[in-house]
């Protein structure tokens, strides 16, 4: 993959401008349906950049562990398509915008139970349940392994968050059974829908996040290890699907006014990449009413700018 190359000394104060710009923003709020996510102390607000070549670049509250939820979608997708391919996931999961919420059912009946996309949550438990495994335990092994290979060392669990996700996760197992009795679901849906629960509940800080997507940029090589953990001709899947649907209802938005492939998490996390240089991420707990974080988004759209970074200008 070509490397442009960036001016490190300019990201950085970009970076910085970036955080002093967003951080005065106090609209928003935590997520409240998980009770967990509820505690997390508001302000907290973290922004990260990795480039291509291993450049590590950090402001605010970086180094806080918060909850990787709905990004871990993106590397469960990778990985599965890393096992089983591309065409698999899109012939069993789809590549589709649903135009709905991202835990709709309407979604699934409308399309008689097939999910349009791995990054909503019936998508993202579809993909869980295609990567081959002996059994539950060496699944969750494979994608916790292969979450830690994109950070570059090992990850855990936020056990706190699991717990409470796990009381609280009735309509995840709805959607689950509701695939399953239509036959897209390819394991059992009480295991997929724990295990898509529990990579939800992994732990990552600004920089993990920033190094995992730059892992994405740099062709699937980790930058920090050196170590290749993807087939880079799975890239353009990925971030197409990225681009169509990693902030769901606002997936449109981000693309008109960052233009470039993202992800978020209610946990307050949000990852930005640009192919072949580098992955920006951001960490703000206070979400928008779609469940993006607002000053994640904020942030993202001034490094845009201020870099032109854009893949549409």
């Amino acid at each position: 993959m070509q490397k442009n190359i960036i001016d490190t000394k300019k990201l950085e104060a970009v970076l910085k401008q970036a955080h002093s710009t967003a951080e005065s923003d106090q609209s928003g709020a935590n997520a409240s349906y998980i009770p967990a996510l509820a505690k997390v102390p508001s302000n907290l607000f973290g922004l990260t950049a990795v480039t291509a070549d291993g450049t590590v670049l950090e402001t605010g509250d970086s180094s806080y562990p918060f909850a990787i939820e709905s990004i871990s979608k993106v590397f469960s997708m990778a990985l599965v398509m890393e096992a089983v391919g591309a065409q698999e996931m899109l012939k069993k999961v789809g590549a589709d915008p649903t135009g709905l919420p991202f835990n709709s059912v309407m979604a699934l009946e409308l399309h008689r139970g097939k999910p349009l996309s791995p990054l909503v949550n019936a998508g993202a438990m579809a993909t869980v349940s295609l990567l081959p495994a002996a059994n539950a335990d060496e699944k969750w092994q494979k994608i916790l392994d292969g979450y830690s290979q994109f950070a570059g060392h090992s990850l855990e669990v936020m056990d706190a968050v699991y717990t409470s996700e796990a009381a609280t996760n009735s309509h995840n197992k709805g959607i689950a059974w509701l695939m399953s009795s239509y036959g897209t679901l390819y394991d059992d849906p009480d295991t997929t829908c724990d295990i898509y629960t529990k990579q939800c509940s992994i732990a990552i800080t600004c920089k993990d996040l920033a190094v995992m997507g730059s892992t994405l940029a740099n062709g699937g090589v980790n930058p920090i290890t050196g170590k290749a953990i993807i087939n880079p001709e799975f890239l353009p899947h990925i971030f197409a699907e990225m681009t169509m649907e990693g902030l769901y209802g606002a997936s449109g938005d981000f693309a008109y006014t960052v233009g470039l492939p993202g992800k978020s998490g209610v946990g307050g996390g949000l990852l930005a990449v640009v192919p072949g240089q580098l992955a920006l991420s951001a960490f703000s707990p206070r979400l928008d009413p779609i469940g993006n974080s607002v000053r994640g988004q904020k942030a993202m759209r001034f490094i845009s700018d201020a870099l032109d970074l854009s893949l549409y200008r």
